[in-house]
């Protein structure tokens, strides 16, 4: 497909890079649109704008919609560079399998994504905590009250300069508290918890207005079944720090598979932090807490990176993780995952690529 570029006239004024930014309020020049009807066609870099959509648009009824998240960094340097780009494009394949949604050419949009960003490379922020991030997204856009698959789909990119997902850190690593939800759960064995759909999140709000109100910033998720497993925390995977080693929910189907979390798995072997995925119920978790064992708690995800948890809610009590605070594994593995993605480290599992 022949990619055509139209760009803007009347540029927008680029907002500044501090802590009135925000996260995902400020939107780029520029957006990136194609079509499906049988193929893929019409890729285009046009001023971002408003999008129009019959109101029996599928994606409004039935809930076919997938998206991606990922970032993008200025090095030390000054230049661009994308982190693990591709392998969000392909896992955005396993979400459109899943959701019977047309499977996109990976390699084509990580080339699209190279010449978008260098079009609104004057939006990536040079301060350390910052990024630009980029939300590819694809919707059903056929005109018809039906529950079946679309017959038409619209995938767009678009973009805006962040600063950190929870403002409180403001670049800085800082300890969340979470709420253990025993209400709700995020998904089922043979749901749609390993697709990043919409539905997905949607599902969640009622737990975070919980989570909210008990004074919290996230919910720690338990499996659908039993009630007792611990699987995600908030829209990010989970680690534990027990007795001295790094462990994480399995990829079992009901479970996102982070870009982050791999990241945080590889970074650790590589460091000779020993590493195991393993299930493991909110009792283990909580008597570890309590006895010692379990010197640690942190979320990964590609908004806030790496979130350490320093108190966790469950059934009206609050139970301090650690020292309170960040600990030294959670913050050893973030600064060496922040200095691949800004060019302050060596990247040797060549995720980065330059712009």
């Amino acid at each position: 497909m022949q990619l055509s570029i139209t760009r803007r006239t009347d540029l927008k004024q680029i907002p500044a890079f501090d802590s009135t930014l925000g996260f995902g309020r400020n939107f780029t020049d520029h957006m990136f649109l194609m079509e499906w009807k049988g193929e893929w066609k019409n890729p285009r870099i046009v001023p971002h704008g408003t999008l129009e959509l019959d109101p029996a648009a599928m994606c409004f009824h039935y809930g076919q919609e997938i998206f991606e998240g990922m970032k993008v960094f200025r090095n030390a340097a000054g230049r661009i560079q994308l982190f693990r780009s591709i392998d969000n494009f392909r896992r955005m394949n396993v979400s459109a399998k899943r959701m019977v949604m047309p499977p996109m050419d990976a390699d084509f949009l990580n080339e699209v994504l190279k010449t978008f960003v260098d079009i609104e490379r004057k939006w990536v922020p040079d301060r350390k905590g910052y990024s630009l991030y980029i939300r590819p997204t694809m919707i059903s856009t056929e005109a018809v009250l039906g529950v079946r698959p679309s017959e038409e789909y619209l995938f767009f990119m678009i973009a805006c300069p962040v600063a950190s997902f929870f403002p409180e850190q403001e670049g800085q690593l800082k300890a969340v508290k979470i709420f253990v939800s025993t209400d709700y759960v995020r998904a089922a064995p043979g749901g749609t918890g390993s697709a990043k759909t919409a539905g997905n999140y949607a599902a969640s709000l009622s737990a975070q207005v919980q989570a909210r109100a008990a004074g919290c910033q996230q919910v720690m998720w338990l499996d659908a079944l039993e009630r007792k497993y611990v699987e995600e925390v908030g829209t990010m995977n989970i680690f534990a720090v027990m007795d001295g080693k790094l462990v994480t929910s399995p990829l079992t189907g009901t479970i996102l598979a982070g870009i982050t979390r791999d990241s945080v798995i590889q970074i650790s072997r590589h460091m000779e932090i020993p590493v195991e995925e393993k299930r493991f119920t909110i009792d283990e978790l909580i008597g570890g807490i309590q006895s010692g064992t379990v010197t640690e708690v942190f979320g990964s995800g590609t908004a806030a990176i790496i979130s350490p948890v320093n108190r966790i809610v469950f059934k009206g009590e609050e139970y301090i993780v650690g020292n309170d605070g960040v600990g030294g594994v959670s913050e050893k593995i973030y600064n060496k995952l922040l200095g691949i993605q800004y060019g302050t480290e060596v990247d040797p599992f060549d995720w980065v690529l330059e712009v």
